[in-house]
């Protein structure tokens, strides 16, 4: 029955009879009585519990309080609130750091901000410091400025002399023979700032040109393009050339018509002052054809002049111009050593005709002694040379009659005999070269005195001449007692015992000067004539053109890489090598002294003055005359920057030694693609003390890569193009190069900056030697006979490696422009010992050797791809340039040494206050 209910009831009341209406109203009254019941449990058991528990709390007795705050131990008893305690715990911490914190920077905010208020405070006293810093020096400048003015006026540029436009011509003196520089030149037209601009006439142009010896006329026309001196403008020359011998004699004008044709030249105005007659004479019989023209007031240079004729400080003596269109060939010139050869003394010559018909009426030297003295010595000299001979103390070779035919010659003079190669073989035999002046004395000087002259000093024979009264080439410029003996006739007894009594050293330096003379003055055509114009000019006190420098030719490079500073590079431990500079680059200063070398140096500059610069053939300043004060390079006034105040001295540390104030060098860097180690090479230039700029040689004709980044080391980097692969380079005088020091340094060499520097303080001290550190010898090599180059271990030292030196840059102009081309061209064809070269160049200048500074041997870093230096053949072609290089020279130039100079602050760490002294090892 109940099962039956309820399924009468599922299926809503109706089956059996049920009754639908039943079920539907018992629904309603189960969703309103659940509706109801939720409403209470939902409204008001929320209130009753709010009431009851905010007021159940309110009994005395606590312990009976149901829903009332517990303590956090019991809190805590449940597991999730202890995590919440924790959290809540960690939080309070950092709100009690922050909150420390916070006041921690606010108090140094404050005390930031009061460092602020005292900054800015501070930077406003420096300013006003700053701005009565600027006043004080403004008006120190001032003060200095004024008093410069005071003792040294401001110079300018002195107001032209220029001639009358007429050009009206002033009395001739009573005689051409009295004409002098002051009566017969016109200084109007040679400014001091002119330039001695010089006009030369085309011969061609005149009826005289074609008679001209061809030779020397193609010659003297090659001299003349390449002279810097002339100009083609003849409205501002200051002095006029023309040649006008040596004469064919088949083709010879007359004399009247020579000097008709002289008188006629377009710039002659009636009277040829600032003319130059020049007369070449290529043979020794050249005739003196100008005897008998009238010159005016033109200067006449040749070699035959008569007493009547030449006039003193004027007129110039000339050498013969032998070697016309060829250059001497210095190899076959004889050896200056031994120093003596076979013959102490050599005369071949023949006199045609004489004063005295015969040698059988030669008086008794008693009656000379009374005072009954011969007119012609000639007959003594001759008495006197044969009884030497026949004494047979010394080998002498005197003939007084040649085997062949002699040379044609003037009057009482001396003819040559033979070929000139045969008396050439004779002077490399003999020690002195007599050469006796023409008996006639109103003969000065002949053409065959000057030649016996140039074939003497060209093989290294010692000119013995007699005849006081004989003119030499340049002699009112040249000091020729230097290179040869001017012997009166009547001491012609005394010669023999004279000659024996000069030592070897004396010896040695007199053949070494006359070998200097004939190489700067007599050996070409161009040094002929640029003597020629260098004596007028010095004359005139007309400063001498500059040398040229070599343009640098700029190779466009990308630089902005920081380079590093290498600790091992630039560390100088305790040892402060100098003050600290601060200055940006700085050339050193020009001269100054080319004006006041025209007439205060005149003389002791033509004249090789004692010293270590007495050898110097050219300066840079001058391309002829040798000066040994222009060496010194700077104008400035040196002080004693060594010294200190009250006599105590300079620390080490507060100056670099030396007499000029302030100075920086230049690196000079070879290179050849290694662009790599090129790059790390200029990065260890980094920081360098006292370096102007790097010259980089960039010596392949293959431009660097144009994503090379270059570093920026702090100072100018000038890569510079050459025009052919050639270690010459190295060597010439860029015009990028400002300063006087020059570190010539490889590209692979490892320096260290306090090295350097110490080698900077060494040259500065020693400016005309070559300083470095790889140091080499030469050593003979006695099985061979020949000399060997030498770079093991050695006390002993000859050379300095240019890898790593510094030197004047005074020897990068004669490297370059003086220095024999044959010893450049041997550099170009081995591509080495372009070291060597310089060695032998410096070293024959000043007769020193060079200095090595520190131990060091070598300088290769390690690492770095093999060099030239390691090709097997390297050796052997160093043995090969030393000996040719004596050959070109005459001589082994180099010097032995074994002084080496070293810092013992530079090896040994001493305290800051001992570090006073600099003292050599």
């Amino acid at each position: 029955e109940l099962m039956t209910g309820y399924t009468m009831l599922r299926n809503g009341g109706v089956g059996n009879g049920g009754q639908p209406w039943v079920l539907r109203w018992s629904s309603r009254i189960r969703l309103t009585w659940l509706s109801f019941t939720l409403f209470i449990i939902l409204v008001f058991f929320p209130l009753i519990a709010h009431y009851y528990l905010t007021t159940i709390d309110d009994a005395d007795d606590a312990g009976k309080r149901i829903f009332g705050p517990r303590t956090g131990n019991e809190l805590c008893e449940v597991k999730h609130v202890q995590d919440l305690c924790r959290i809540r715990e960690s939080v309070s911490e950092e709100l009690l750091q922050l909150e420390a914190k916070r006041q921690e920077l606010n108090s140094e905010i404050a005390k930031l901000n009061l460092k602020i208020e005292a900054c800015k405070k501070s930077i406003e006293n420096a300013k006003q410091d700053l701005l009565q810093l600027k006043n004080v020096i403004s008006q120190t400048e001032h003060s200095y400025k004024e008093l410069m003015a005071q003792n040294q006026p401001k110079l300018s540029l002195p107001i032209r002399l220029l001639p009358d436009k007429d050009d009206v011509t002033f009395p001739l003196p009573k005689s051409n023979r009295n004409c002098r520089l002051h009566n017969c030149f016109d200084y109007s037209r040679c400014p001091l700032t002119s330039g001695f601009p010089v006009y030369v006439y085309n011969s061609d142009d005149y009826p005289f040109g074609s008679s001209l010896d061809p030779l020397i006329k193609q010659a003297f026309e090659a001299t003349v393009r390449t002279n810097v001196y002339v100009t083609e403008n003849a409205n501002i020359a200051c002095v006029y050339i023309v040649l006008a011998g040596e004469m064919q004699e088949p083709v010879m004008p007359k004399p009247t018509e020579l000097e008709q044709q002289l008188h006629s030249l377009p710039y002659w105005r009636t009277d040829g002052h600032n003319h130059l007659i020049i007369n070449l004479s290529r043979k020794s019989e050249t005739q003196n054809f100008l005897y008998n023209i009238s010159t005016g007031r033109a200067m006449v240079a040749q070699s035959t002049f008569y007493d009547a004729q030449y006039r003193p400080g004027f007129d110039i003596v000339v050498s013969p111009l032998v070697h016309a269109m060829s250059e001497p060939n210095f190899l076959e010139i004889p050896p200056q050593v031994p120093v003596k050869r076979k013959y102490l003394f050599s005369f071949q010559g023949e006199k045609i005709e004489s004063l005295r018909s015969s040698l059988q009426e030669v008086r008794s030297f008693e009656e000379e002694i009374e005072g009954n003295a011969p007119a012609d010595y000639d007959d003594r000299i001759i008495t006197t040379l044969k009884a030497v001979q026949d004494s047979k103390l010394d080998f002498v070779l005197v003939e007084f009659t040649c085997k062949n035919q002699p040379k044609a010659s003037l009057p009482t003079e001396w003819a040559l005999c033979g070929e000139r190669d045969d008396r050439l073989e004779l002077l490399k035999l003999s020690t002195f070269a007599l050469i006796i002046t023409p008996g006639d004395t109103r003969l000065v000087i002949s053409a065959g005195c000057t030649m016996r002259l140039f074939e003497a000093l060209e093989v290294g024979a010692i000119p013995v001449v007699l005849g006081e009264q004989v003119q030499l080439p340049y002699n009112d410029v040249i000091r020729w007692n230097e290179a040869a003996l001017i012997i009166p006739k009547p001491r012609i007894t005394e010669v023999h015992f004279l000659l024996r009594s000069i030592s070897d050293n004396d010896l040695l330096a007199m053949r070494r000067q006359g070998r200097f003379l004939w190489e700067t003055y007599f050996s070409t055509s161009d040094n002929v004539f640029s003597t020629v114009l260098a004596v007028i000019r010095t004359r005139i006190q007309i400063p001498a053109a500059p040398i040229r420098e070599e343009p640098a030719v700029e190779i466009p490079h990308r630089s902005g890489k920081a380079a590093g500073t290498d600790p091992n590079m630039a560390d100088n431990g305790d040892l402060d090598l100098g003050p600290v500079e601060t200055e940006p680059p700085y050339a050193s200063p020009k001269y100054l002294r080319n004006f006041t070398l025209t007439a205060m140096d005149i003389y002791r500059n033509w004249n090789s003055a004692p010293g270590p610069f007495h050898l110097f053939p050219y300066t840079p300043f001058d391309p002829v005359l040798p000066s040994e004060a222009k060496f010194l390079g700077s104008g400035t006034g040196f002080r004693p920057i060594g010294g200190g105040a009250g006599g105590s001295g300079k620390e080490f540390q507060a100056a670099l030694g030396g007499n000029v104030p302030r100075e920086q060098f230049t690196v000079v860097m070879l290179t050849y693609e290694r662009e790599e180690v090129l790059m790390n090479s200029l990065e260890r230039l980094n920081g360098l003390p006292y370096l102007n700029k790097v010259v980089v040689v960039w010596n392949s004709p293959k431009l660097p890569s144009e994503d090379l980044l270059w570093p920026d080391i702090g100072v100018p980097i000038m890569v510079v193009r050459t025009e052919k692969n050639s270690l010459n380079n190295r060597f010439l005088p860029w015009d990028e190069i400002e300063t006087e020091a020059i570190l010539s340094i490889d590209d692979d060499a490892h320096l260290r900056h306090d090295e350097i520097m110490f080698g900077f303080r060494v040259w500065r001290e020693a400016r005309d030697r070559i300083v470095g550190f790889p140091g080499r010898y030469h050593a003979w090599d006695i099985p061979h006979q020949s000399w060997l180059y030498n770079s093991n271990y050695s006390c002993e030292l000859s050379m300095v490696l240019t890898g790593a030196a510094f030197f004047h840059k005074y020897y990068a102009y004669l490297y370059s422009y003086v220095m024999p081309q044959a010893i450049r061209d041997m550099v170009d064809e081995y591509i080495n010992c372009e070291d060597i070269a310089m060695n032998f160049l410096v070293s024959h200048l000043t007769r020193k050797p060079p200095i090595k500074v520190t131990s060091r041997w070598t300088f290769r870093c390690p690492g770095c791809p093999q060099a030239l230096s390691h090709d097997d053949s390297h050796f052997h072609e160093r043995h090969k340039c030393i000996n040719f290089f004596v050959r070109v020279y005459g001589y082994m130039p180099l010097l032995y040494t074994q002084f080496r100079v070293d810092s013992v602050l530079f090896k040994t760490r001493l305290p800051h206050d001992k570090t006073k002294c600099f003292k050599f090892i």
